[in-house]
């Protein structure tokens, strides 16, 4: 056995002091950080739950997630009918890059198959893997990453110059435990240097616990819309059957909402007068 370097092992000792004496501030600071993501949580939980626009609700969980790991990208994607990822909102902020969602730009890729044409689990791809299991994938590296295909995402490297390196990907699980959407956060960053990092175990629990936040708004914003579509056609159903009852009342019941919806527009429009501060909100123009 070689022999002892007492310089070395005092060092350590004092490095091993250091350290401890560090350890109280660091754990002060990480419970801090802690009690801050928590409840940056509940104001997003609670965030979701009261908007109403679809786009702007799959964005906000898209930009929530972001914050929330200290990712640079991401992309959501939601679930078809035809077994296919279709992709909603994509961001990368150090390339300004932004389409989908709010942004304007139409998203001109393919949605991504689940299934390959010959009917078997596109396992190749991440996105389609997390989609069809309901599996998290965390990857430290993708260019060291032997199971799944980043021919593509390489493909975007070499034309913009960036690094893609770090990805999470999470599913968008309803109460049903049914697969409606996937989550991809891309390159955390690490909070003080903004060097590129791994997602660490404690951030996949939080983006994970965002997604599934973020499925139950997702279907009961769809369930609400569903039951709209349905409440307006038992209306017309209703109306269609009163009107034709007589050929002297014949179209009223029609002519009634778009008459209401004038007067309540013009309203809308008066700057002056005893209506001046009466205004209907687009809810209660629904109405």
């Amino acid at each position: 056995m070689g022999k002892t370097n007492h310089q070395d092992l005092k060092l350590t000792q004092e490095e091993i002091h250091q350290l401890v004496n560090e350890c109280p501030e660091a754990i002060r600071s990480y419970i801090q950080q802690l009690e801050g993501r928590i409840q940056r949580h509940a104001e997003i939980g609670l965030a979701l739950s009261r908007e109403k626009d679809m786009n702007q609700l799959l964005e906000m969980i898209l930009v929530e997630a972001k914050q929330l790991s200290n990712a640079d990208g991401g992309t959501l994607y939601m679930r078809t009918d035809d077994n296919r990822l279709r992709f909603e909102i994509m961001m990368t902020d150090s390339l300004n890059f932004h389409m989908g969602g709010t942004s304007g730009k139409e998203i001109p890729f393919y949605p991504v198959k689940l299934y390959k044409d010959d009917g078997s689990p596109n396992y190749n791809m991440i996105a389609a893997y997390v989609g069809l299991t309901g599996k998290t994938v965390n990857i430290k590296d993708a260019y060291e990453e032997e199971g799944f295909d980043f021919s593509g995402t390489k493909a975007f490297d070499a034309k913009t110059g960036y690094r893609s390196k770090s990805f999470l990907t999470v599913p968008l699980k309803n109460h049903e435990n049914e697969i409606i959407g996937v989550l991809q956060l891309l390159n955390a960053q690490h909070p003080r240097t903004g060097e590129t990092i791994p997602f660490s175990p404690d951030i996949q629990l939080l983006v994970e616990g965002l997604a599934s936040q973020a499925a139950v708004a997702i279907t009961n914003k769809n369930l609400i819309r569903d039951l709209e579509v349905l409440f307006e056609s038992f209306i017309k159903l209703i109306a269609t059957a009163i009107d034709a009852k007589s050929k002297y009342t014949g179209g009223h019941c029609e002519r009634v909402p778009v008459i209401t919806m004038m007067l309540a527009d013009a309203v809308n429009k008066i700057q002056d007068g005893p209506f001046k501060d009466v205004h209907f909100s687009e809810s209660e123009m629904y109405e």
